[in-house]
């Protein structure tokens, strides 16, 4: 059977496309990280060596390119609610859940953005929601019947209250270091106790500097 020049270069730009998808999502990456979910797409082009045109080749909107640089980590997440629900003590599983995912909040503004504000069209972050407030709800029921969660708290008071809280995380970490955020969050986890806690703070406490350091950084983004 004879082939055409088309046949012969076929593997060649399979191979090229594969490798420009690779070369963007990992662009992709480091953008968000530094930018956070809004960056302007020619930013990430630009930073892949890549045209606009291929970019939206590969990824028509911006949920397609957001779905493909963080569905391994939002999988990751999910897999660390799962090791979360199997905890015998559910105050345990939940405390050590939210730490896990606050470290992340913290190391990445893209997931910080991701996590803790609402994005259409993200197939994979909509079933990390879901998860993570399936998972809240049963550590919290358990809770309660273990006696160490407060009878009154819902699932909606914890999700709000967590989303406030790390939509701060990138201000607070750029104030007072990358660890700020173990202070307020064992505050947080303090009201859900059945019982008053009695264990000491983690972190050093704000100065007023770092205080104002952190307002400013809510402000509006450049």
């Amino acid at each position: 059977m004879m082939t055409g020049p088309n046949d012969a270069t076929a593997p060649a730009r399979r191979r090229d496309a594969r490798r420009n998808r690779e070369l963007l999502i990992e662009a992709a990456h480091a953008v968000f990280t530094e930018q956070g979910l809004h960056a302007p797409i020619d930013v990430i082009a630009r930073r892949a060596g890549i045209g606009n045109a291929t970019l939206y080749r590969h990824f028509p909107t911006r949920a397609a390119l957001v779905d493909a640089v963080f569905r391994d980590l939002l999988t990751d997440t999910m897999t660390v609610g799962e090791q979360a629900r199997a905890a015998e003590d559910a105050w345990a599983g939940l405390t050590g859940y939210l730490e896990t995912v606050f470290a992340g909040l913290a190391a990445d503004r893209g997931t910080n953005d991701l996590m803790t504000t609402h994005l259409d069209g993200v197939e994979s972050l909509q079933a990390v929601h879901a998860h993570n407030r399936h998972t809240v709800e049963l550590l919290l029921s358990r809770g309660r019947d273990q006696g160490t969660i407060r009878a009154d708290v819902t699932p909606e008071d914890v999700l709000f209250a967590l989303a406030a809280l790390g939509r701060t995380v990138p201000s607070l970490t750029a104030a007072a270091g990358p660890d700020a955020w173990r202070r307020p969050l064992a505050l947080l986890l303090d009201g859900l106790r059945a019982t008053p806690a009695t264990t000491p703070l983690p972190s050093p406490a704000l100065t007023a500097t770092q205080l104002n350091d952190t307002l400013q950084g809510l402000g509006p983004r450049n």
